[in-house]
């Protein structure tokens, strides 16, 4: 339903809220046309119909005059509103410029929505009513997207030319309905019915087109084109297909080669196209001989639509009127076409034949008969005789093969002795072979007898030996055909017998050869006995010649007859020899195994090849020992100088005998391979050999372990020692038995059986290390002993031990034991199979606790103010364990005081209790401690002196051990700390110059160090001072100095760059006043100081001796040690008072971080080792065997190890070497190891020396 304005003033009743929102749109002025008043209302430009095609902008125009008046558009009735941006319709709006009265409404990308009616409106206004435009029409034309062809556009479609096709094209949706047109070649199909069908929207149509098509040849390859139009389209659009039209191919075409067509010769090759033009697919060629298909080939050119084959075919007599058809055809064609020509064959005879015998008697008739085959045309004959024509008796002419004719020739004439040899030949002629000429031609051969025969070779009745090689040669005069020569051997002829491959040929037959008129064949062959006496014959024809040979020859059969062929021992054989034939005759012998034997003669006998025969007679008794030998006769010729022999082989049957070469005891190596052989003489061959082994019999057919080889010997692998014993064998055949007894003896390593392990003796006493195995073969140097961690090369160690071996025990004796032959011995025993056994045996020297005595441990320093605590070291060697016990100043200390606590530890021979004191007090633990080590051998003590802290005591041992032009290489030992960290200063002077040199130690602990800076050729006197936080040691001591020479040197010094500088002091003499006036002032001061700091001294003290009980109680805690010597294997300690972990010990303190500032060492300092050796590796890891470590626990006399670790005390040496010992701060350093860098200017005065 169209609105309008025009509805406000109808009777209508309108809501009032309507009313209301009407004036307010006309209050603000929207759309407000400026124009004055007086202006006169109207449209001064109206709107058009207007049509557009989907997807282009349009504008309808409407112009007018209204001021105050609300214009809007309408479409199909539907107000728009006045707002120019057209709400709700994102693609209209107004364009132009409202004070001029332009409202253009402005459509983008049109839509089919878009095709409607329009109106633009004017509203009602104070000056006027409302005013409507005409109405205009907006039409939207909608291009078809799409043409849907069937068949599938794009393909290529395949059609029989002739027949009728259906081809369906559908448009898309188009406004209006398209057009359809069809093309089939470019050319407009006229047979086409459409309908028009509504789309899936309103105003929307498609378009559907139908053709019948026919297509035709000449459409193959062309484009089928559907083509659609409408009003929207620029151009038309179009889908097609490519056709495919299938018609057959034209008529074939034989192209014949040459005018005559049809007329070919025999022999010829011919090569015969056929072609055939068009056709889709192209044609198929077949070639046909008389309707029958020949194999050929064709081919096609789809450019030139040809197909194409050629027939080669080489032209044969029976090919004459044969019918040569090409068929063409394709997968279209109704039928077959076809085009033919008839072959006419020319061919000359293939053949002439003379029919007849060309050889006769001279002086006699010869017939002959020349004979064609077929020919076309036919041929004339013709006879010659060498180069004289001969006239033919008859001829005759008769049809032949292929439609061709055959000639025949006569002819008869006689022959003489001259005409031998001749040609005589039948020639055929024709005008149509007139280039060739056909030919056949016989030798005549006249026959006449030879003139003479005769033979020559040895004379006759010479004498030959056998196989010598004779020639006899015949030869003949004249003679046609030639005369055959043939040899005959007493009336048989003579032939070449087959020899077997590799046999010398001892008859050679020659050839007929001819030299002029005289022929000859010889006769070459080895005489033999069967050639004595016998007559050779040649024969020619009638004509004939002979001779006769005599061949000497030795036995030609020497055979042994015996009167019995089964013997045993002790019977008796007659054998006798007979030569059967020889020329001259010979004389016979006999031996066995070449001794000589008495013979007898035997009766003559018959001799072939007219030779002589003989024969003689021996009689032996045999044993089984004959079995075997050889019994000879001999047949010597003298004349020829030739021996023949023949022998008898004696076969004994007797039972089994085993041979002197039988092998009765076998050696075999554990899990090796072992064969025990077997000797044996039997006949016949031993049936069975059966072994047993402790009773039982082992299987014929082998085991896992065995088996009985082919001549019985029994081979076994992997054996083992259970293998060992004796064997029975057991042989047997029909005669009887035989047993044997064969022993294996199996060698084997040794193994150790037992050991006397540990091996325990008291010093100076005597004891065996036993040592037993399982071995075989058990040998008396099979026992050898090492002790293990010797380095030499050669061990002298065992040099005073005795070595014993008895059997499979080896015994290492030692009398007198000694301290340093503790340890752990190797038993090797080797009897030469491998592996060698190996054993340990650990021995355990026992004797008396020794008790350590260094100097520098016999001090132990504590603060004595009731909290702090110390700690006593107490360490002993011996063996078995010692047993600890502690005194005070002579009085056996109480261990159940809570004060006190032990600890005890035990590593092999090395014992140590330790004695904690807590809360030390100066007035009751000040004292001298005695530490008692006591075992069943014995007993010893030591003293150790519990002081307060005070300044260190001097080093010792001052010495030198490197001297250069500019340094000097110092070595020293440490003395008692004072309970502090101690550090070290060298004061040097040049006795030539006044004034001292001071260079301090780094790092602070070292025990050595290179002075360098030294002058060449200069005496110096050096001193070394200990000093701690409460002094140092002090100069009285003359063991701290020493005086030096340096040697002579050239170059100087290089100095290195951390090198301390030495610090110059003045020398005594020649003192300033002022220096001593300020010395005097100083020394009032200090004593006034003195007095005031007195009451500092308790709470300094308290302080400093708490420091130093933390840190030694913190370094008391020592690990659990396992006592190797202990038999339970397991650490044994006393653990009164106290529980110790059984960790890994490390039975040393840890070295007091040093006081001093850690200054970078010099060039000199940097690769001394310290004295203690092993000190930064203090870890002890104790092997879980019980004497593993028991021989490592002695060293060489004078070497210091770890505190726990193996400890050597030579023998009958019971003191502590002076020159290596262990640094005791290892052990005493962690007392006052909290105390921190203490200068000694910041200790109380009190500290400064000993409380008591």
């Amino acid at each position: 339903m169209r609105r309008s304005m025009g509805i406000v003033g109808s009777t209508v009743k309108t809501p009032i809220w309507a009313l209301l929102m009407l004036m307010g749109l006309i209050t603000t002025g929207l759309a407000q046309s400026p124009t004055p008043a007086a202006a006169r209302r109207g449209f001064w430009e109206l709107p058009k119909n207007l049509t557009a095609v989907e997807g282009t902008a349009v504008e309808l125009r409407c112009g007018v005059t209204a001021p105050g008046s609300v214009i809007q558009w309408a479409k199909d009735g539907l107000l728009l509103g006045p707002d120019p941006r057209i709400p709700g319709f994102p693609r209209y709006h107004l364009e132009g410029d409202p004070t001029r009265g332009e409202f253009h409404l402005h459509v983008e990308a049109c839509e089919l929505s878009d095709d409607a009616e329009y109106e633009c409106q004017v509203g009602r206004s104070e000056l006027g009513p409302e005013l409507v435009s005409p109405k205009v029409f907006l039409s939207v034309l909608v291009p078809p997207k799409t043409l849907q062809l069937t068949p599938d556009a794009g393909s290529t479609v395949t059609w029989v030319a002739g027949q009728e096709y259906v081809v369906t094209c559908v448009s898309g949706e188009a406004k209006p309905a398209p057009d359809i047109t069809f093309f089939q070649s470019e050319q407009i199909i006229s047979d086409v019915s459409s309908d028009v069908n509504e789309g899936s929207q309103e105003k929307l149509f498609t378009t559907e087109a139908t053709a019948r098509v026919t297509p035709q040849g000449s459409d193959n390859g062309q484009v089928f084109v559907c083509e659609g139009s409408n009003p929207a389209l620029v151009a038309p659009i179009q889908a097609s297909f490519t056709m495919n039209v299938l018609f057959p191919p034209g008529p074939p075409a034989i192209e014949w080669p040459g005018l005559d067509k049809g007329h070919v010769q025999a022999g010829q090759s011919l090569e015969l196209p056929c072609v055939a033009r068009g056709g889709n697919p192209l044609a198929t060629i077949q070639w046909l001989k008389n309707d029958q298909p020949m194999p050929t080939a064709w081919g096609t050119e789809h450019t030139q639509a040809v197909a194409r084959s050629i027939l080669v075919m080489t032209v044969r007599p029976e090919d004459h009127g044969a019918r040569l058809s090409c068929q063409v055809y394709n997968s279209v064609s109704p039928g077959t076409q076809e085009q033919s020509v008839t072959l006419q064959v020319t061919f000359p005879p293939s053949a002439i034949t003379i029919l007849g015998s060309a050889s006769q008697l001279e002086n006699k008739n010869v017939t002959l008969c020349c004979v064609t085959k077929s020919s076309r045309p036919r041929v004339l004959l013709r006879w010659w005789l060498g180069g004289r024509q001969l006239l033919p008796t008859e001829e005759t002419v008769m049809d032949g093969l292929h439609g061709g004719h055959i000639s025949m020739s006569n002819l008869t004439f006689l022959v003489r002795r001259d005409d031998n040899g001749l040609s005589l030949t039948c020639e055929a002629f024709s005008e149509a072979f007139s280039k060739e000429t056909f030919k056949k031609t016989l030798t005549l051969n006249v026959k006449y007898p030879a003139q003479k025969l005769w033979i020559e070779g040895p004379s006759e009745g010479q004498h030959l030996k056998t196989g010598t090689r004779v020639r006899l040669v015949c030869l003949a005069i004249g003679g046609n055909p030639e005369p055959s020569l043939i040899w005959f051997k007493d009336l048989r002829m003579v032939t070449e017998a087959r020899q077997a491959q590799g046999s010398p040929q001892r008859v050679q037959l020659g050839n007929l050869e001819k030299s002029g008129s005289t022929f000859s064949r010889e006769l070459v062959f080895i005489t033999g006995p069967w050639d004595n006496q016998a007559k050779f014959s040649c024969k020619a024809g009638q004509l004939s010649a002979s001779t006769r040979l005599v061949v000497q020859f030795p036995p030609t059969n020497l055979t042994i007859l015996a009167n019995t062929s089964a013997l045993r021992p002790g019977d008796a054989v007659n054998l006798t020899c007979v030569s059967i034939s020889s020329n001259p005759p010979v004389n016979l012998s006999w031996d066995k195994e070449g001794e000589r034997l008495e013979d007898v003669a035997a009766p003559p006998q018959s001799a072939p090849f007219k030779g002589s025969a003989a024969s003689r007679s021996v009689f032996l008794r045999v044993s089984s020992q004959d079995h075997g030998h050889r019994v000879t006769c001999c047949a010597h010729s003298v004349e020829l100088r030739e021996t023949v022999s023949a022998f008898y082989r004696l076969n004994v049957l007797y039972p089994p005998e085993f041979l002197g070469e039988q092998v009765l005891v076998v050696t075999a190596v554990e899990q090796g391979e072992a064969l025990l052989p077997v000797l044996v003489s039997a006949n016949p061959v031993p049936e069975a050999f059966n072994w047993t082994f402790r009773g039982y019999r082992l299987s014929p057919a082998g085991g896992p372990r065995h088996r009985i080889l082919a001549g019985g010997a029994l081979q076994l692998w992997n054996v083992t020692r259970a293998d060992g014993g004796l064997y029975q064998l057991h042989c047997q055949n029909s005669e009887g038995t035989a047993e044997a007894l064969v022993r294996l003896e199996v060698h084997y390593a040794p193994t150790i059986r037992a050991l006397q392990d540990p091996t325990e003796v008291n010093v100076g006493g005597s004891v065996d290390m036993v040592c037993s195995v399982d071995a075989n073969p058990v040998l008396p140097e099979m026992f050898s002993w090492e002790k293990l961690g010797e380095e030499e090369e050669e061990d002298k160690s065992l040099d005073d031990m005795e070595k014993i071996s008895k059997g499979s025990t080896g015994r290492l004796r030692i009398h007198h034991a000694k301290l340093d032959q503790a340890g752990t011995y190797q038993c090797i025993v080797d009897n030469g199979v491998v592996p060698p056994a190996r054993g340990v045996i650990r021995l355990v020297v026992r004797f008396a606790p020794q008790v350590e005595h260094p100097t520098p441990l016999s001090k132990v320093a504590a603060a004595g103010d009731s909290t702090s605590s110390a700690t006593l070291h107490c360490r002993a060697r011996g063996v078995p364990n010692v047993i600890f016990t502690w005194a005070k100043n002579g009085v056996p200390l109480d261990l159940q005081d809570p004060r006190f606590t032990e600890h005890t530890y035990h590593q092999g021979s090395i014992h140590s209790s330790l004695l904690t004191i807590a809360n030390v007090s100066a007035a009751q633990d000040y004292a001298l401690f005695t530490c008692t080590a006591t075992n069943p051998l014995g007993s010893d003590h030591t003293n150790i002196q519990l002081v307060s802290i005070g300044r260190p005591d001097p080093p010792l041992g001052l010495k030198v051990v490197s001297l250069t032009p500019h340094s000097v290489g110092l070595e020293w030992k440490p003395g008692f700390d004072g309970g502090l960290p101690q550090r070290f200063q060298i004061r040097y002077e040049a006795l030539e110059t006044p004034g001292f040199l001071y260079v301090d130690v780094l790092p602070p602990q070292a025990t050595s160090f290179t002075l360098s800076g030294l002058q060449p050729s200069t005496r110096y006197r050096v001193w070394l001072l200990a000093s701690n936080a409460l002094g140092d040691s002090g100069l009285a001591d003359k063991g701290i100095q020493l005086s030096i020479t340096t040697p002579g040197g050239s170059q100087p010094p290089e100095q290195p760059e951390l090198q301390a500088p030495p610090r110059p002091c003045s020398g005594p003499p020649g003192l300033p006043l002022l220096p001593v006036l300020f010395a005097v002032g100083g020394l009032l001061l200090l004593s006034n100081a003195s007095c005031v700091g007195g009451f500092l001294w308790r709470r300094r003290l308290r302080r400093l001796a708490e420091g130093i009980s933390e840190k030694t109680e913190t370094g008391s805690e020592e690990d659990r040690v396992r006592n190797e010597y202990d038999s339970q294997g397991t650490g044994d300690r006393d653990t009164q008072s106290s529980t110790v972990s059984t960790m890994q010990i490390e039975p040393y303190y840890h070295p007091m971080r040093d006081l001093g500032p850690r200054l970078p060492p010099t060039l000199e300092e940097t690769s001394y080792p310290r004295a203690s050796a092993g000190v930064e590796d203090e870890g002890v890891v104790f092997s879980g065997h019980l004497y593993d470590d028991v021989g490592g626990a002695y060293h060489p006399p004078g070497t210091w190890g770890r505190l726990y670790d193996e400890v050597h005390v030579g023998p009958y040496n019971l003191h502590w070497p002076e020159d290596k010992y262990e640094d005791p701060r290892g052990i005493y350093d962690q007392v006052a190891g909290d105390v921190g860098t203490v200068e000694s200017d910041s200790l109380p005065f009190e500290l400064r020396g000993h409380l008591v």
